[in-house]
């Protein structure tokens, strides 16, 4: 007989082993995650008035505006600080502020509010959810006009609008909820690590799509405040030339290219000037 207690070769078992009582348990369980995680993304739908889209979205606009009010410090302490120029930083904050009282934009619900960072070398622009916009000192060193400046916080500005970061936690939730059911359903973690890989994929390629979103909506803002929608342009080359052309390719990059990015300004630059 076997020391363990076990069946004898040849024996039938009374039932199902433990091992495979646990498989199908962690399967059930797995499959309740998952169906749960996407239940919540999307059933959670709310219509977006200026894009004209309705998005996955799980928070509210005043949750968007306490979240970015929140990382406001963390932000810029990042970057240096807030540049010292109180000329500067008004210019920032008038030509942001003349973009949204003259646009679509101010049919939104947001505390905008524009912020120039003291960073001379990070060349950067980014908006927070609620309507904190940032540039730092390495980018607007690069202009030449107010239309330029003008073009970036329009794109920025358009993140927001277009609730970017909200349709981003929401989708982070939803690709936490499926690789939390794959880890439960394999018991695997290197099954959880493709999870996560295939995950941030096709989180990348959404951030590609709101890139996009926002050039477009960066160039409806500039039109209706009155600036040279062309000047973004200007600005994709400038991004081009601060690059040094050493850019990922694009699949694997949550930007899209300055060259792919033109031709779609250009469509449209065109579309709105026939409105």
């Amino acid at each position: 007989m076997s020391i363990f207690g076990g069946n004898q070769p040849g024996q039938q078992g009374g039932g199902r082993s433990p091992s495979r009582r646990n498989v199908g348990g962690g399967i059930l369980i797995a499959l309740f995650l998952a169906g749960f995680a996407i239940c919540k993304y999307y059933s959670s739908s709310q219509y977006n008035e200026v894009t004209g889209v309705t998005q996955h979205i799980s928070i509210t606009a005043e949750q968007e505006v306490a979240l970015g009010l929140n990382s406001f410090p963390a932000m810029v302490e990042q970057y240096g600080g807030l540049h010292p120029d109180a000329e500067a930083q008004k210019l920032v904050k008038s030509v942001g502020q003349k973009i949204v009282q003259n646009s679509d934009a101010r049919q939104t619900p947001y505390q905008y509010d524009f912020h120039l960072l003291a960073d001379p070398n990070v060349v950067n622009a980014f908006a927070l959810p609620g309507g904190q916009v940032f540039i730092t000192t390495a980018l607007i060193s690069e202009f030449e006009t107010e239309d330029e400046l003008a073009g970036v916080l329009g794109h920025e500005i358009g993140h927001v609008v277009a609730r970017h970061g909200a349709e981003r936690i929401a989708k982070q939730e939803l690709t936490q909820g499926l690789t939390g059911a794959a880890v439960v359903a394999s018991g695997d973690y290197n099954t959880a690590q493709a999870a996560q890989m295939i995950a941030g994929l096709v989180n990348m390629s959404y951030g590609r799509d709101q890139e996009l979103e926002s050039d477009d909506l960066g160039v409806r803002f500039m039109t209706q405040a009155g600036y040279d929608p062309e000047a973004l342009i200007t600005v994709m080359e400038i991004l081009e030339k601060a690059s040094g052309g050493q850019r990922q390719p694009e699949f694997m990059s949550t930007h899209p290219s300055p060259e792919n990015r033109v031709q779609k300004i250009r469509d449209a630059i065109a579309k709105y000037k026939k409105q």
